[in-house]
């Protein structure tokens, strides 16, 4: 109760009635499970609807051994002493190897291998 309840009588005070507050909450009790079950359904389908509206927009990179690329210079200069004139990529590189979907290694176009492996979120095709 709030203090104002105390003096002036709310609806919600004149008409309490304890058998009946016990009772609801009790019906209340027995149909969580049930509203739990709905909830989860809803967010299923929400979730699935969000995928399919990303998914649609995603455009594939896919890279192969040989192709060339360029890798973003602000994650292998992560001390961000790099001015805000500077480029924002570094490259080419040619992708020596394919790690797994998503992962390859690099080498300079002399052949020096780069020591990390490289996430295509952080690459972008480099065009002639």
């Amino acid at each position: 109760m709030i203090p104002v309840e105390i003096g002036v009588h709310s609806p919600r005070v004149v008409h309490f009635n304890e058998a009946n507050n016990e009772e609801g909450l009790r019906n209340l009790l027995d149909l969580v499970g049930k509203l739990r079950d709905k909830a989860a359904i809803i967010v299923a389908a929400y979730q699935q609807r969000v995928s399919l509206y990303y998914n649609k927009r995603v455009n594939p990179r896919p890279q192969k051994e040989g192709d060339l690329v360029l890798r973003n210079a602000a994650i292998v200069d992560p001390t961000g002493t790099r001015g805000k004139l500077d480029h924002n990529s570094e490259g080419p590189y040619k992708v020596k190897k394919v790690v797994r979907p998503g992962t390859f290694k690099l080498e300079t176009l002399g052949g020096r291998e780069i020591p990390k492996a490289w996430n295509v979120e952080h690459l972008r095709k480099y065009y002639q």
